[in-house]
C-alpha cells in the first residue's frame, strides 16, 4: 500500500507552482462551478497541496477572500464620462450584478470587507457615470444608496432562487429605466 503524504508549509520544487495568483484563480473557479465559497480543505485538494500551504500565502480565510474580491474589480464596467450617462449607468449596474451572480458568496464577503473592493469601485464608477447630471451631493448619496440596495437585493434573490426564470439580467431593465427617469429629474442637463 502506497501512502501519499503531503508536506506542510510552502511547497518546494518546480513540480508544484503554488502562487497567490494560482490560489486566487482556483478559488474563483470553484466559486463559479460550485456556487459557493470553497473551504480551505476543498481548495487545497483542488490545488493538490496541504491546507497549510495556502496559509503560507494568506494568513487566514478572510484575507484570502478579500484578495479574491479585490482581484475581481477589473470585471466592473468603467463608465465613460459622456452625455449618454443613462447607458453608462446601465452598463455599470449590469456588470456589477453579473459579478455578484457569477461568484455566489461574493456579496457577503464584500459587505464585511475592510479593504477597497468591488462595492467601493462601484461607488466611484457610479459618480463617474453621473457627472453630467451635476446632482447635489446629498441627492447623489441617496440615489446611490437606493441603487446599491436594489442591486444587492436583486443579486441575493438571484442567488437564492437560481431556477426562477423571472430573475435574469433582462428583468433589471424596467427598474433601471424607472430609476434613470427619476434621477434625471434631479439633474441639470
Amino acid at each position: 500500500m502506497v501512502v501519499n503524504i503531503k508536506k506542510r508549509g510552502r511547497p518546494k520544487g518546480s513540480k508544484n507552482k503554488l502562487t497567490p495568483s494560482a490560489i486566487l484563480n482556483r478559488v474563483k473557479k470553484l466559486m463559479r462551478s460550485e456556487g459557493k465559497i470553497p473551504s480551505i480543505r476543498k481548495l487545497a485538494a483542488a490545488l493538490n497541496v496541504d491546507p497549510m500551504a495556502i496559509y503560507y500565502y494568506f494568513s487566514n480565510k478572510n484575507e484570502l477572500l478579500e484578495a479574491v474580491t479585490v482581484s475581481l474589480i477589473k470585471e466592473i464596467y468603467l463608465p465613460l464620462s459622456t452625455d449618454n450617462w443613462q447607458e453608462e449607468l446601465k452598463s455599470l449596474c449590469k456588470s456589477y450584478l453579473r459579478l455578484l451572480m457569477d461568484y455566489p458568496g461574493l456579496l457577503e464577503i464584500m459587505l464585511t470587507m475592510d479593504s477597497e473592493g468591488p462595492a467601493n469601485i462601484f461607488i466611484q464608477r457610479f459618480h463617474i457615470a453621473l457627472v453630467p447630471l451635476n446632482i447635489d451631493e446629498t441627492v447623489l448619496k441617496n440615489a446611490l444608496d437606493l441603487l446599491a440596495d436594489y442591486l444587492h437585493g436583486f443579486a441575493l434573490a438571484m442567488n437564492c432562487n437560481p431556477e426562477d426564470t423571472n430573475l435574469n439580467m433582462d428583468s433589471v431593465d424596467g427598474p433601471l429605466d424607472f430609476y434613470i427617469k427619476a434621477i434625471s429629474s434631479e439633474g441639470v442637463q
